[in-house]
């Protein structure tokens, strides 16, 4: 399946960036859960906004599809009996 507008995504590898709106840096650790909030080059990348348990986003960054993991919440229904 793949990754779509406002999919929540975790990141499969840790990455170094500025912090949204401020000058420090931040590590963004590997399972760092964020939200698609953009798509670029027909889903080769997305933007994906990183927020705390507040809401306030701490982080919004450039992300290649193949760095993303997304989550799902219900099971794909397999068809057992063909």
């Amino acid at each position: 399946m793949e990754i779509q507008l406002h999919d929540m995504v975790v990141l499969a590898s840790n990455i170094r960036t500025k912090q949204f709106m401020g000058d420090r840096w931040v590590l963004l650790r590997r399972g760092q859960v964020g939200t698609v909030v953009e798509e670029y080059e027909d889903g080769k990348a997305f933007e994906v906004e990183f927020s705390g348990t507040d809401g306030q986003a701490f982080a919004m960054i450039t992300v290649k599809a193949e760095q993303l993991i997304s989550l799902h919440y219900e099971p794909l229904e397999l068809d057992l009996a063909s």
